[in-house]
């Protein structure tokens, strides 16, 4: 039987920088020894990889609020790892973690920046989505921004994915209307029938969305939880009401595009209807992890959240469930197991 420090260490690097959807040639496998630690060091076991859509933007060479990735360098993301060897006193062989690791089967760690994990409190999956950065970015978006307040009338784009399907739950725990738009009669579906939205609109049969939000929404749209950007966007502004609250999470409907795009300019409505639209990014309010955590675990206790996850196996596997989500093929987390 082989040992741990003479068995074979894959890792995905960064070969090219897309031009526009990425394709599994900009992505380069390599193998290395699986290094030995050194005192105050602990080696980790990847088991779950998490691919979101964010990580297009840092195979870009542009300026954003993290640093692109370097080419021919290893990727990182979100990662679930077991201790499989320690020389760190506060890390035991067994012990799960959670962390911005890179794309390695093992790789060392001084244990900074990783947070243990309970799996005998969730699956450990969970703490890739529902309980991770997923979880945390629908909580403080919806309730930092948005601040929805019970009758109102919530719209969420891309709301079959990881974050709006959470969103649209705590929409509903407020008390909120709360309408899904996503990509598939199958997707919206599973808005209905498993989160709990009370409507949901297939945005690729629907020819007038500006009217299938009218009459989804009869009484406007207070909260935009906005996850895709673009004409699906352009809609929703259509019928957003005085005093509306728009929270720009994302744009996936222009990741990859290969030029400017343009549309309908914000500025009138934001004027004529005294509307906040506010990005943000989910590190704005890390000091608060721990009260968002707290809340999100006791809902997820109490039955009041439930989560989809789209599993795919394999280390080799990650790159093309990367490209997935640009083709809608995941419902819920798009996480990978190692």
């Amino acid at each position: 039987m082989k040992t741990i420090t003479t068995m074979e260490n894959k890792a995905i690097l960064l070969n090219s920088r897309p031009v526009g959807k990425p394709t599994l040639s900009d992505f380069k496998f390599s193998t290395e020894a699986v290094p030995e630690i050194t005192e105050g060091e602990i080696l980790l076991k990847t088991k779950f990889v998490s691919v979101d859509p964010y990580l297009r933007g840092r195979m870009s060479d542009a300026e954003s609020y993290v640093q692109p990735f370097e080419l021919q360098k290893v990727i990182s993301s979100g990662v679930i790892a077991e201790v499989v060897a320690s020389k760190l006193a506060s890390y035991k062989v067994g012990d799960f973690v959670s962390g911005l690791l890179e794309w390695k089967t093992y790789q060392t760690s001084k244990g900074e920046h990783l947070l243990k994990i309970d799996e005998t409190l969730a699956p450990l999956s969970a703490y890739m989505g529902v309980l991770g950065m997923t979880g945390l970015t629908a909580y403080f978006g919806l309730t930092e921004i948005g601040a929805p307040k019970k009758g109102e009338t919530i719209v969420v784009s891309g709301a079959a994915g990881a974050v709006g399907s959470i969103v649209g739950q705590i929409g509903k725990i407020i008390g909120c209307r709360v309408v899904g738009i996503a990509g598939s009669d199958e997707k919206v579906e599973l808005l209905k029938s498993k989160f709990g939205f009370d409507a949901g609109i297939n945005y690729n049969t629907t020819k007038d969305m500006t009217q299938a939000i009218a009459t989804a929404c009869p009484d406007g749209v207070d909260v935009y939880f906005d996850n895709v950007g673009g004409k699906i966007s352009d809609s929703v502004h259509a019928n957003i009401n005085r005093f509306g609250r728009v929270i720009v999470c994302g744009a996936i409907s222009s990741y990859n595009e290969t030029s400017a795009q343009t549309g309908p300019r914000v500025e009138h409505f934001l004027i004529k209807k005294s509307v906040l639209m506010q990005g943000f990014i989910v590190g704005n309010y890390a000091e608060k992890f721990p009260k968002g955590m707290a809340q999100l675990s006791q809902w997820l206790k109490e039955g009041k959240l439930t989560y989809a996850e789209t599993i795919v196996d394999g280390f080799d596997a990650i790159p093309q469930a990367f490209i997935h989500l640009f083709d809608g093929k995941n419902n819920g987390k798009m996480i990978v197991r190692v």
